[in-house]
């Protein structure tokens, strides 16, 4: 592919990276010259000197006959300009990455669509559901993403004296907008039919619509419903958007913030949140806040080497669950010898959204619940489909073994239910074994 990336900073150079080591033919627009020769000495890929905005520049580029162009500078603005223009000479898709929620969130209106973006991305808030993800269920695989938050997948560990066990699926009350995806026992996983029996020590993959999750969650998992402590270092935008990731989700939030003004703006912004001014690293202000009781403990300041060492002091302190944010590498093979549990990258997280984005396939694979066994699948219901359309899904004969797990039509997001219909147009999620792909693909 012909691929143009408007911006060398950290996600544009880990986009270069990744996707030139794939064999794409890579395009490098930049201000900085400096920072363009330094691409070049690594990198071999074609740089240019100029601003994204300006036509005859991303003529140069060669977005007229582009299969891709990425905009990732640091400015929001200057992104979807970029993208904007590309797209109207000619670029055949395109992505802008934003990190403001009045543009992805689209407060106003839809930007994207106003002016014909095909994708934004948001590394921070992909971050963030990450997190929360990790934080709500530790080793939990989550498509909650698909659905920006709406959906979510949980592997949930039965409690010996959950109300599920010795229950059949059919039998027991879960919410209509929940579904048990796949249940491992003994070492084993199945896909689970109406007359599964859950039994102590299973684990099951939980799926459902945020708002009623815990309510499905709680007849599989005793602990729902305990309040978890989490602590977080540094009032960035990243923790504002984790923060808005656990809200409503059974955590209590602290966070520290050395700046005066910054905490102020935060406590009006996060009313939900306790915002504590104070140095955490300098002071005892870890100490007093019992980080030894805390559940996790969150380091997402600018500085990523502050962050490794404040999350490794807390977790010696007692914290169950240290978690640093890293843009770069560098300290990756250090994490786990001074205590710290996981690392977040925000351009990673970037880029594996792009990756996914690119995918182009009528039917594409996000994830493994089990390996051969329970695969995520992601497809698009063309416009010109008739065979499974505008029919109630009990008509609709899925491929053996396969569920439909969510649906987004615009921006509603649901999980189907035997009466639900899907309509052309429509984004699935759909979970089944590996050769459900070639069925899927051929039903819809």
């Amino acid at each position: 592919m012909n691929i143009v990336i408007c911006g060398a900073g950290e996600v544009g150079r880990h986009c270069a990276e990744v996707l030139a080591a794939q064999g794409h033919n890579i395009t490098v627009i930049d201000l900085k010259a400096d920072t363009l020769a330094d691409l070049d000495d690594v990198l071999d890929v074609r740089s240019l000197n100029g601003s994204g905005t300006h036509a005859d520049v991303l003529l140069e580029a060669g977005c007229a006959k582009a299969d891709l162009f990425i905009a990732a500078t640091s400015s929001d603005e200057i992104n979807l300009l970029s993208a904007s223009i590309a797209k109207a000479l000619g670029a055949d898709k395109v992505i802008a990455r934003v990190h403001h929620s009045a543009y992805f969130e689209k407060r106003g209106m839809d930007y994207a669509r106003h002016l014909g973006i095909d994708h934004l991305v948001c590394p921070e808030f992909s971050t963030a559901l990450a997190i929360a993800s990790t934080l709500r269920s530790p080793g939990s695989l989550a498509i909650e993403q698909f659905a920006r938050g709406q959906i979510e997948m949980q592997k949930l560990p039965v409690s010996d004296n959950a109300k599920a066990v010795g229950t059949e699926l059919s039998s027991l009350k879960l919410p209509a907008s929940s579904r048990v995806a796949a249940v491992e026992r003994a070492g084993s996983a199945f896909l689970p039919d109406a007359k599964t029996v859950i039994q102590k020590q299973d684990v099951v993959i939980l799926i459902g619509e945020s708002a009623g999750f815990d309510k499905a969650r709680k007849l599989f998992d005793t602990e729902t419903g305990r309040s978890r402590r989490v602590i977080i270092l540094g009032g960035t935008a990243q923790c504002v958007w984790v923060c808005r990731a656990l809200r409503d989700r059974g955590f209590s939030v602290r966070v520290f913030e050395t700046d005066q003004a910054r905490a102020e703006e935060l406590a009006q912004k996060l009313n939900w949140v306790t915002i504590l001014h104070a140095d955490a690293m300098n002071t005892d202000a870890l100490k007093d806040e019992r980080v030894d009781l805390a559940d996790a403990f969150i380091a997402l300041t600018d500085d990523e080497e502050h962050n490794i060492l404040a999350a490794a002091r807390a977790k010696s302190m007692g914290a169950k669950s240290a978690v640093a944010m890293l843009q770069r590498p560098t300290y990756q093979h250090l994490l786990g010898h001074v205590g710290i549990d996981r690392a977040f990258s925000p351009r990673t997280t970037a880029v594996t959204e792009v990756l996914r984005l690119m995918d182009a396939g009528p039917v594409r694979h996000l994830a493994s619940l089990v390996e051969g066994i329970a695969e995520v699948y992601e497809l698009t219901v063309p416009l010109g489909a008739s065979q499974s359309v505008n029919r109630p899904l009990r008509e609709v004969k899925l491929p053996k073994n396969t569920m439909l797990a969510a649906v987004q039509r615009e921006d509603d997001v649901f999980v189907p239910r035997a009466d639900s219909q899907i309509e052309p147009g429509d984004t699935v999620i759909a979970i089944g074994p590996a050769g459900a792909r070639k069925a899927l693909r051929k039903l819809f």
